[in-house]
């Protein structure tokens, strides 16, 4: 285990309107030797069973999937969060993510340890029985056993209270018998056990249930064609009088819900960490690819627009890893709290991810939406090579597409967050309405001219995210004012609110990273990341003013309107830097060393 690093934290959400120090983050350059070890055996799993084998894993040769999944489990990297005394490493939450990270360059796989590691085994492990976690969870940890995590239906998707599955006690009360359909099921094709959501007789909420494969009732339809992660196995599956002995019911009766939706949350901040590696996989290809294609008797990689690609692909991942980290640690520290406080470790668990909702679902954006983003630009460096089936560009960028869809789509997400800060401000959990306020007298007053202490390592872009956060409670402050408790019906509102939220926490994040190595390698050692934590910001402004000036204006006219716009103006300015410069310096470094500008891990 780990040693807990003492930090003062805090709590979820509060970075909108608290000052974060530097030395209170965790960033991945402070993993252990232990931890980078994992990832090191990680990524050399995917180098010698996965990578060798695409081909065979993308035309699902039958029985490939679940060998490589009892590989997976030899290594132990199944079991890594799952307790000692159920088989499991034993892990922290924040190694978990780290092997998420790294299987994020394994494609079709990714999906299927994801599925099995996360959503299939982490219901039991967290709400699990004593009989049921010894019963399950080491054949879940050694790979003898694959789990699935059967809670969409047809009419059930982001809504998933809606399911119509039911389940109904038989009259000698032993057995549940489920009768239902769910659809896009990770793993149904070789999952032995299925963690099925029903609602139990006219139930309002969902219950939850630990099934096996092996009994009388489940029948599937063939596997799904997809656009992307073509060899993972997506079914439908279907429940005809399924009998789960009533000893298998998950948790308490209704309690299904809460179960799917913190699930859910880890899910979410997994999958965000879960796209780094990709990214970082897609940028070392791309750069490679541009060293050695030709154009004009030159190497494209010496092309400015190139540079320009390149170096946007490494600053957005660099910013991503940096968000991951700082969340997943938070989580982990408070876990670690939580505990030594007394509290039993399994809820702890829970407590800490439910406290960081709002975060996890922030990576869980930005995440797949930076591997979006780099998988395009990937295409577009390969020009035409990038569209065809012979080079690696093509299944990335399918394969890429379906992580802003899964673990609820990024638009609910969006929702989610903005309507997570404000209940946490309603039930006084954190201090929206002074901090709003005070924006409010500040926006009617005189500007403060005051010059930030240009001793400090980025003391101007500590200034910047100051008074980015300023611009969203101006804006999330008025549009509460407007609207109400119907605010959550203004969609378009709340995703432009949850995209200024995005922004301010990830570029807040890697500037504190940034800053720490300033001070691990010096002025001179840092130079790079540097460049990358400002071309980042810069980029993290226009954004925010764009969302903003778009939000306001869907509920503010008049002078109200012409006040708010002057507003986010003010608390959106940046001094004007050269963007071409930094874009150039990044991008030489790359080239230079022919892959993404930084290695942690090998």
């Amino acid at each position: 285990m780990e040693a807990a690093v003492e930090k003062t934290a805090l709590k979820g959400g509060e970075f909108l309107i608290k000052e974060t120090q530097a030395q209170d983050v965790f960033i991945p350059e402070e993993f252990s030797e232990e931890q980078k070890m994992m990832a090191a055996a990680t990524l050399d799993f995917i180098d010698k069973e996965i990578n060798p084998n695409t081909e065979r894993i993308e035309n699902m040769e039958e029985g490939l999937m679940p060998s490589l999944m009892d590989k997976a489990g030899e290594l132990g990297l199944l079991g890594v969060t799952i307790p000692e005394e159920y088989g499991g490493l034993g892990m922290s939450f924040n190694t978990g993510m780290l092997i998420a990270d790294m299987m994020a360059s394994a494609g079709s796989f990714s999906t299927a340890y994801g599925a099995h590691t996360g959503i299939g085994t982490l219901p039991i492990l967290y709400y699990g029985t004593e009989d049921q976690k010894k019963k399950y969870l080491p054949k879940l940890a050694t790979g003898e056993w694959k789990a699935c995590y059967c809670l969409t239906e047809p009419d059930a998707g982001s809504d998933a209270n809606s399911g119509k599955t039911k389940a109904v006690l038989s009259d000698d009360g032993k057995h549940y018998v489920i009768n239902g359909q769910k659809m896009w099921i990770s793993n149904a094709g070789f999952a032995d056990v299925l963690i099925i959501f029903a609602k139990i007789d006219d139930d309002k909420r969902l219950s939850a249930f630990i099934a096996e494969r092996s009994w009388d009732g489940i029948t599937m339809n063939d596997e799904e064609k997809k656009m992307g992660i073509k060899g993972s196995s997506t079914r439908q599956v279907f429940f005809n009088d399924l009998k789960v002995p009533v000893e298998n019911l998950l948790s308490e009766r209704e309690n299904g819900f809460k179960i799917a939706v913190n699930i859910l949350n880890i899910g979410r901040i997994k999958l965000g960490a879960g796209c780094i590696n990709g990214c970082k996989d897609v940028a070392t290809k791309s750069t490679q690819y541009a060293n050695e294609r030709k154009q004009f008797g030159v190497s494209i990689s010496s092309f400015g627009a190139i540079k320009q690609k390149l170096a946007k692909m490494a600053t957005r991942t660099y910013a991503t890893e940096s968000a991951s980290y700082r969340a997943g640690q938070n989580i982990e520290d408070l876990i670690d709290k939580l505990m030594s406080d007394g509290m039993d470790e399994t809820k702890a668990k829970l407590k800490g991810v439910e406290q960081y909702a709002i975060e996890c679902a922030i990576m869980k954006i930005h995440g797949s939406e930076v591997l979006d983003y780099v998988v395009d630009e990937g295409v577009q460096v390969y020009g035409g090579m990038g569209f065809s089936e012979e080079a690696p560009m093509a299944r990335a960028y399918r394969d890429a597409r379906i992580t802003r869809i899964y673990e609820g789509t990024n638009e609910i997400n969006r929702m989610l967050i903005v309507g997570m800060m404000l209940k946490k401000a309603m039930k006084g959990e954190i201090d929206l309405l002074g901090p709003a306020m005070e924006v409010g007298k500040e926006l009617t007053g005189v500007p403060s001219f005051e010059a930030p202490d240009l001793s400090v390592p980025l003391a101007k872009e500590k200034e910047v995210v100051k008074n980015l956060k300023k611009a969203v409670l101006m804006a999330a402050g008025k549009a509460a004012e407007k609207f109400g408790p119907k605010l959550d019906q203004e969609q378009e509102v709340l995703m432009g609110l949850a995209d200024m939220l995005i922004e301010v926490y990830v570029a807040e994040s890697t500037l504190l990273r940034t800053k720490k190595l300033m001070e691990k390698y010096g002025e001179e050692g840092s130079t790079l990341y540097q460049n990358m934590a400002k071309l980042y910001l810069y980029e993290a402004v226009t954004k925010i003013k764009n969302a903003g000036d778009e939000t306001v204006a869907c509920f503010a006219e008049g002078d109200e309107l012409r006040v708010m716009l002057m507003g986010m103006k003010r608390f959106t300015k940046m001094d004007p830097i050269n963007t071409k410069v930094l874009r150039h310096a990044i991008a030489d470094v790359m080239i230079k060393e022919n892959k993404y500008p930084y290695s942690l891990y090998n």
